[in-house]
């Protein structure tokens, strides 16, 4: 096997998070979907039933429930974490902006409309300049607003089936968002991450990480912010 070529290195050298972050995703989908499967086999066994097929597990709404209720809190957490950082401000915290002065995500990039080397959207201007400079709060809320409705769908189907298997009858989608059980699902993802960000947010004033972007230097006083 050829060895990489330099700029193959490069490359990945380049994207190393964003390939890294993808493949532990891959893995860990893999791993829960499996597993998934093996707990819905066992529950049918233990209710007398054929246990399904790894297609028609992942087909089902006990997986897409499962996969997409953490999604759904992930992007609410990112979208409210980069919302309220806007506003909001942590002293001496480098999760934070800057309690005094101007930075440099705060100016206007209508200034740099006649920089050959801006974004295009920065340089035509207008209403496309306006999604582009909310570009990322909007992904975040359209990647929430998607994983919200695949939770309520998936849900419905999950939730319906137990129903029947006791007699009673399914939901719909708009009966099952008045249920604690979709509720409970949601909440319970949601408190977490925001706890999760939380304590970095505040940790982050007091600890450091060498080497991290996340962490002031190391030997940054602990009243330093940003």
């Amino acid at each position: 096997m050829r060895a990489p070529t330099a700029a193959v290195k490069t490359w990945l050298r380049e994207r190393g998070l964003t390939l890294t972050l993808s493949a532990l995703f891959l893995v860990f989908a893999a791993g829960m979907a499996v597993t998934g499967w093996q707990v819905a086999g066992q529950d049918a066994l233990d209710h007398g039933s054929t246990p399904p097929a790894f297609g028609e597990y992942l087909a089902s709404g006990d997986f897409a429930e499962a996969m997409f209720e953490n999604w759904e809190s992930e992007f609410l957490q990112m979208a409210a974490y980069v919302v309220l950082t806007i506003f909001l401000f942590q002293k001496g915290s480098s999760e934070s902006k800057s309690l005094e002065g101007g930075e440099a995500v705060d100016e206007d990039p209508r200034a740099h409309r006649d920089d050959p080397k801006a974004p295009w959207p920065v340089r035509r201007g207008g209403v496309v300049l306006v999604l582009y400079e909310n570009s990322l709060i909007i992904l975040f809320a359209l990647l929430f607003a998607g994983s919200f409705v695949a939770h309520l769908v998936g849900g419905v189907a999950a939730y319906s089936e137990e129903q029947l298997q006791h007699g009673r009858p399914g939901v719909t989608p708009l009966e099952y968002l008045g249920e604690s059980q979709f509720w409970f699902e949601s909440f319970q993802n949601w408190q977490s991450e925001f706890l999760a960000v939380a304590v970095l947010v505040a940790a982050a004033v007091f600890l450091r990480q060498r080497g991290s972007p996340e962490s002031k230097p190391v030997a940054a006083p602990h009243a330093e912010t940003g």
